[in-house]
């Protein structure tokens, strides 16, 4: 069984999507429809930069997503349909929108409004230099939660995401985080790295973000969905519409449980990962499941060998 899964923030790169476009009248009605949605030149900024303004949440965020679905419309664009390939999907953090706009339960313009809004919220949230986040490496959760809670010192200091055996993110007030990555050596992790994002992303501090994204999502719910979706928040399968909505309000807050949503999929019998639109979730999950066939679908090669092989 194959689950197609999609990236999220930190993927995004100058030139993101351009060969795509260029290749394909699918592809690039995408990005001008995401455009129209935002009344933004999203589609150049991802083409031309600069890197600073791509990088930006409240731009990163519909870009990856908006990158991830023009290669799910060229697919289709070919007669390659993810709902009748595929078992399941999911995506990391973010992802999660592109997973759920590939099997329809959210339109491009709506998925791409959202994003902003969640983007511009979880920016808002908190005031830049408060927050932080760092990544452990050579860390299981056990460890990282330990480092978290010896970290913390009567500060937000958690655990935001669980990516795979070897690598956690830790999330809270910079100088929670800045002692988390001090005290990692002498809790037996090998290296931390503070991260350079504007914002501690996935902790209680987004709890704003999370009160404007549950205005953002009853206006535009996500509707009935083709296949099952792997949710970040808990790390099992989700079919219902009413549910997801309220998962996607409480990932804003929430761990991303990428390792162990990796493992269920693998439990539920998907033997075949396939990343969309992105090269960083291959690495992660042949760390989880090194049994697992994986691969990541980019460009026009990429997607030519998926058509033929599955």
């Amino acid at each position: 069984m194959i689950a197609f899964v999609f990236p999220g923030q930190g993927s995004q790169k100058i030139g993101m999507g351009v060969d795509l476009a260029e290749a394909s009248s699918a592809a690039r009605q995408v990005f001008e429809e995401v455009d129209d949605a935002l009344n933004q030149k999203l589609a150049q900024l991802m083409a031309e930069g600069p890197e600073s303004e791509l990088t930006m949440t409240a731009n990163a965020q519909p870009a990856i997503m908006a990158n991830s679905m023009a290669v799910v419309r060229v697919l289709e664009d070919g007669g390659f349909s993810l709902s009748e390939k595929g078992g399941c999907v999911a995506g990391h953090s973010l992802g999660e929108y592109s997973a759920l706009a590939s099997v329809g339960a959210f339109s491009l313009s709506d998925v791409a409004r959202v994003l902003r809004t969640r983007g511009i919220a979880m920016q808002d949230a908190v005031p830049i230099g408060v927050g932080g986040m760092c990544a452990l490496l050579g860390a299981d959760l056990e460890k990282a939660e330990a480092l978290a809670e010896a970290a913390a010192d009567g500060q937000v200091c958690e655990v935001a995401n669980d990516n795979d055996p070897t690598q956690v993110v830790l999330s809270g007030h910079l100088q929670a985080i800045d002692r988390a990555v001090e005290l990692a050596k002498e809790h037996g992790i090998k290296r931390a790295v503070k991260l350079p994002v504007s914002a501690p992303f996935h902790c209680s501090l987004m709890k704003p973000a999370a009160q404007r994204m549950t205005f953002a999502l009853n206006d535009t719910p996500p509707g009935a969905f083709r296949l099952p979706i792997y949710s970040n928040v808990t790390a099992a399968e989700v079919t219902d519409a009413s549910a997801e909505k309220d998962l996607l309000i409480e990932q804003i807050t929430g761990r991303v449980r990428w390792r162990e949503s990796v493992l269920a999929m693998q439990d539920a019998g998907v033997d075949h990962f396939v990343e969309v639109g992105g090269k960083v979730l291959g690495p992660m999950i042949r760390k989880i499941a090194p049994d697992a066939k994986v691969r990541s679908v980019v460009g026009m090669d990429d997607i030519d060998a998926l058509a033929k092989e599955v």
